[in-house]
């Protein structure tokens, strides 16, 4: 039997994770992977970069925060302001509050993100995709797929890897 457990971490900081009504703080992240790893059991999480009030610094701080957790696995995934939602609301009264980014500038933050993580993290998944119905922002229309290859172009470009900046 293969068990793996993913949580939504989706940001260190817990003045964001307040601000986004997760009802959970990092410590208790914290708590929650380190007991899942240590009963032996396979352990992944989520994060979402470019949330309000973050900013690419912070990207890469919690890139190394998470490093030092038991995480086997990670997804990534972009800010999507999705309709009916309170962040839909708070978009809508004050877009400048928020970090959208073109697909370019947040293959820049994931590259930032994933040169300061630990090289054994398995990286599930980079980009999430809402149905077009619900999705206010961003409008991309680009598969994790394709953004993948995108990537590892950018990547090999830049001569970076995920790691070379991640210090113990």
């Amino acid at each position: 039997t293969f068990l793996l457990v993913e949580y939504g971490i989706e940001t260190t900081n817990d003045a964001t994770l307040k601000r986004i009504n997760r009802g959970h703080t990092y410590s208790d992240t914290v708590d929650a992977v380190e007991r899942t790893a240590a009963r032996g059991i396979l352990t992944g999480g989520h994060v979402i970069v470019g949330l309000p009030g973050e900013m690419r610094t912070d990207v890469v701080k919690q890139a190394g925060m998470l490093s030092r957790l038991p995480l086997n696995t990670l997804k990534i995934h972009q800010l999507q302001v999705i309709r009916g939602t309170s962040m839909a609301e708070e978009y809508e009264k004050n877009p400048s509050a928020f970090q959208i980014v073109d697909v370019e500038g947040y293959m820049d933050w994931v590259i930032d993100y994933v040169e300061h993580l630990r090289a054994d993290i398995v990286l599930d998944r980079f980009v999430s995709q809402s149905p077009k119905s619900l999705l206010i922002a961003p409008e991309w229309g680009v598969k994790n797929y394709e953004f993948t290859a995108r990537l590892r172009t950018r990547m090999k470009e830049r001569g970076t890897y995920q790691g070379k900046y991640y210090q113990e």
